[in-house]
């Protein structure tokens, strides 16, 4: 029988690392990332906030919202990122049915430096509970690195039969909610405490509303992935995460079921599983794709972004000669 879970020790766990990818739907734009199709879905019929681009129909051409571009470089630079001098999108391949076009529209730095923000340090607000922070300076904050910041379409909605995958029948895919404008903020793994993670999650929704770019009220417009390893092991990433109360709760599980395998002398598998909120567990879902399954390679329809340096106006003003949206 396991440990209590939430009463265990991290403290003394081997190189314990958490890393978070956080995605953050932009609420604040009036349409979808590629289309003029409405940003707000929610409360919508199933399926009616769709168009042929954002369904992936064949002939249809993508058309970048500059506005999503503007929110996006404000977040980094909240986020104290690089901001290069161009941007690119990719085309990120796999078959999965919330996907109508069977690939995301998203930015990938392996190739050239595409994302639109890249080596950041977030600096924490509040002292940490769990010292995830390895400053040897006393007076400085504790920080985390941010290593990327992306623009991306958001995929649609599988909504599932019962919470147990072993045991549906069907599931259900609305599309209102594909192609609205999504930015995914993916951090070093600095986290040593889900306590941390819990509490840089609460401070950087506070960014969020700040900027107006996301209401974090919203369901679904802020979600969080979490990668965890213990003892130098493999890679694990917990996905399907409702709260940032359940993100901690679910570290807390898989650092325990990870201590159990590796006390037994088991490996810890390098793959994707997913939260039960209802049992409070991690089920394994998938073995971990590699980042060439993805087959990425240049998106086509929209040319490279040339950002220049130019001022980003965080009030816009049609009139302004050095803002990014005009122009």
């Amino acid at each position: 029988m396991l440990p209590r879970i939430m009463k265990l020790d991290t403290k003394n766990i081997d190189q314990l690392k958490i890393g978070l990818e956080i995605h953050c739907q932009l609420t604040n734009l009036n349409t979808k990332l590629f289309c003029k199709c409405l940003c707000n879905y929610r409360n919508l019929p199933p399926n009616e906030n769709t168009c042929p681009i954002c369904l992936g129909l064949p002939g249809t051409l993508p058309l970048l919202n500059k506005r999503a571009v503007e929110f996006a470089s404000m977040i980094c630079l909240a986020f104290n990122c690089s901001i290069p001098e161009k941007i690119s999108f990719y085309r990120k391949n796999y078959f999965y049915p919330d996907l109508p076009k069977n690939f995301q529209i998203t930015q990938y730095n392996s190739y050239e430096l595409s994302s639109i923000g890249y080596n950041g340090l977030y600096y924490f607000a509040n002292d940490l509970l769990g010292g995830s922070s390895d400053s040897s300076n006393e007076n400085q904050k504790p920080s985390v690195r941010i290593t990327r910041i992306q623009l991306e379409e958001d995929p649609g909605k599988i909504v599932y039969e019962d919470d147990k995958s072993s045991i549906n029948n069907y599931s259900l895919i609305d599309y209102n909610r594909a192609g609205v404008a999504l930015v995914e903020i993916v951090t070093e793994p600095d986290f040593t405490s889900p306590s941390d993670v819990r509490l840089f999650l609460n401070e950087i929704i506070n960014i969020f509303e700040y900027l107006e770019v996301c209401d974090p009220a919203l369901e679904g417009s802020i979600r969080c992935d979490v990668n965890v390893s213990i003892s130098g092991g493999k890679k694990v990433e917990i996905k399907n995460i409702s709260s940032f109360k359940d993100v901690e709760k679910s570290i807390l599980y898989e650092i325990t079921r990870q201590k159990t395998l590796v006390m037994h002398d088991i490996d810890v598998q390098a793959e994707t599983r997913h939260w039960d909120e209802r049992r409070k567990i991690t089920i394994a879902a998938r073995s971990k794709e590699k980042e060439e399954e993805y087959k990425y390679f240049p998106e086509p329809d929209i040319p490279r972004i040339n950002l220049g340096g130019r001022i980003l106006c965080l009030d816009y003003d049609p009139k302004c000669t050095n803002c990014l949206l005009n122009g």
